[in-house]
């Protein structure tokens, strides 16, 4: 990111505020927000006719990179080739801003996870300190907390900047995610090419662990990041029961990630924690796990924010299908900018203000369709 003192001005946009839509015009210089105009303010500047200008895009919670590791079962691929390719697909979704969510530890004791989460953490620096990045890539661990050496392999992150937020996961079937045990056999002898006789013997495996390290992996861990000053967002994930949301709540959990269920959606709502849901599920028509669909969390007023999780294009078309459910345009966007900043403490971003970095998205809608066309993010083009 160079530049980024050029200044910008935009004008005949449809500007989606806090609280309104702006037919007008955008300035930017040095990185920030200037000055935010009603009227077409004459003919200088870039001529918008009429797209819509919205915050760039805040993504908590991607395990998106994974995939370029990976593209195939067993298939690994050199890290930056991956990063780069990962982060041109999050830029050209418009999300300028990213939680790169790197799990540490695994339920699969196979996993390779582990031994490439060094190598993740270090060529993002590496790339961001190179200028090969176009969005802004922060950290969120995903903490599985059935996994052995977890406080070990977390304490190398305590001190990093880039950590933003902490996950406190536990993906032992028969609970959470996978309550339905069927749903989880197919998922995995789908994904891992894994046969039923090893599903049974992995079953087993996976709830001995369970037993063995998570309450003391909870208790360590979060005790962990609250030191030295951090006091880290947590967030919880797929909860499934009230029980679950005051588990995290006793632990400082602010943020409920995919609930499963309307009861746990509705408990978290109740206790004042910010409820995310993933963005495919809300584009699909429903979760890939069978459990509670995005939508029907919108229809009761119970979604705060989205996360794209796997798919990073979802994010902003699932945004603006919310208003199927009675949000207003500015509502469904404070869903993937303002909502998701304010939840880990970004400030200076999230929406179209002036003094505000000047992350920001041309968009146009086909056939119904949010297509982005432009991004800008500290007023510098990169998409």
């Amino acid at each position: 990111m160079k530049n980024i003192s050029a200044p910008v001005f935009i004008r005949n946009a449809r500007l989606v505020l806090h609280d309104q839509i702006l037919s007008g015009s955008l300035s930017a210089s040095h990185g920030c927000i200037s000055s935010v105009d009603s009227g077409n303010n004459g003919t200088s500047g870039d001529d918008w006719e009429g797209d819509y200008l919205i915050p760039g895009l805040v993504e908590i919670h991607t395990d998106n990179l994974e995939k370029h590791l990976m593209p195939r079962p067993k298939v690994n691929w050199p890290v930056l080739p991956a990063i780069i390719a990962h982060d041109a697909q999050v830029i050209a979704a418009g999300i300028t801003t990213v939680l790169d969510a790197l799990s540490v530890g695994d339920i699969d004791p196979d996993s390779l996870r582990n031994q490439s989460l060094q190598p993740c953490a270090q060529g993002l620096a590496s790339a961001a300190a190179a200028g090969l990045l176009r969005a802004e890539h922060l950290l969120h661990l995903r903490l599985e907390l059935a996994e052995p050496d977890l406080p070990g392999l977390l304490a190398p992150f305590m001190l990093d900047e880039r950590l933003a937020l902490v996950s406190l996961m536990d993906h032992t079937p028969g609970q959470r995610q996978w309550s339905d045990l069927d749903h989880y056999r197919t998922y995995v002898t789908g994904k891992r090419g894994w046969s039923h006789e090893k599903v049974d013997q992995m079953l087993a495996v996976l709830a001995e662990r369970q037993q063995r390290y998570v309450d003391e992996n909870r208790r360590l861990v979060v005790a962990m990041c609250g030191r030295n000053g951090r006091n880290l967002p947590l967030a919880s994930h797929d909860d499934t029961t009230q029980q679950h949301v005051l588990e995290g709540l006793a632990d400082g959990v602010c943020i409920s990630e995919f609930p499963t269920t309307l009861a746990a959606a509705r408990a978290a709502r109740e206790h004042g924690l910010a409820v995310v849901m993933g963005a495919p599920n809300c584009v699909r028509g429903g979760s890939h796990s069978g459990n509670v669909s995005a939508a029907e969390l919108a229809r009761e007023g119970l979604l705060d924010m989205f996360s794209s999780d796997y798919v990073p294009a979802s994010l902003l078309q699932a945004a603006f299908m919310l208003q199927q459910y009675g949000y207003s345009l500015p509502e469904a966007i404070a869903t993937v900018s303002a909502t998701p900043a304010a939840a880990i403490a970004l400030d200076d971003r999230g929406q179209i203000a002036t003094g505000l970095r000047a992350d920001f998205l041309r968009v146009r809608v086909h056939d119904g369709i949010p297509v982005v066309l432009g991004v800008w993010r500290s007023g510098q083009r990169v998409y």
